[in-house]
Parts: structure tokens; sequence; C-alpha cells
């Protein structure tokens, strides 16, 4: 990475460049990100003595967890939008958009006797 400016508060770097690929399932997320008043970029840099970019991604939902490896070694941290990329989401979003009725699944009743210790069948065991 490569430091491009510092001051009191905050230092910005250059990680590197990132493909952001979109997901015609994802649109109601990045809907919803671009509606929240301050969309952002989910970004993951993965720390492997020198850290690098791994992911960036306008779905926070699905983000962090689709680009980083679980160990917890990952950093994911959501920068602001750039206005070209937002422009593109919002196009990408337009052109993909379906809306689907949300299906609440019905689970099935559990069966109490089906973990029951059951008499006569000890000498099974033995």
């Amino acid at each position: 990475m490569t430091k491009l400016s510092e001051d009191k508060e905050a230092a910005t770097f250059y990680a590197g460049a990132a493909l952001i690929e979109l997901h015609r399932t994802e649109t109601t997320n990045y809907r919803d990100n671009l509606a929240s008043g301050s969309p952002g970029l989910w970004v993951v840099l993965r720390q492997t003595g020198v850290s690098h970019l791994t992911g960036v991604h306008g779905d926070g939902r699905s983000g962090g967890r689709r680009s980083h490896d679980g160990a917890g070694n990952d950093l994911v941290d959501q920068v602001a939008m750039p206005a070209p990329i937002r422009a593109a989401i919002e196009a990408f979003v337009a052109e993909h958009h379906v809306e689907r009725e949300f299906i609440k699944r019905k689970r099935d009743r559990a069966d109490p006797e089906a973990l029951a210790y059951r008499a006569g069948k000890r000498e099974d065991l033995e």
C-alpha cells in the first residue's frame, strides 16, 4: 500500500485497483445501499506482512463475508461511494432489478419423541 496523504485525523492510502462485481440477485441490497443517504463500498484488505486489497463490494450484507477467509485476519471497512461508481450501480439496478415477493417458509413441527429415551432398547447397547 502507498500512503497518498495524511492529516491529524486520517490518512489516505492507495491499496491497488479492484474489480467490483455486481450480481443480479443482490440488486435489492444495492438499492437499499443507494437509498441509505450515504451509500458506501466495503473494502476488504488482507494482512500478509504487507496488506493488500482483496475485494470491494457494493453490498454490505454479504460484501465482507464473501471476500474474507473467516479467520479474522481481514480488515473490512466501509468507505464513501464515489459518484461514478454510484451511477454505474444505479444503472445496473435499473436494468436488472426484479421485485420479488417474500415467502416465509413454514417449519415442520418438532417431534418431541424423536430423541426420547426408549425403555427396552438398552440391551442393544450392551
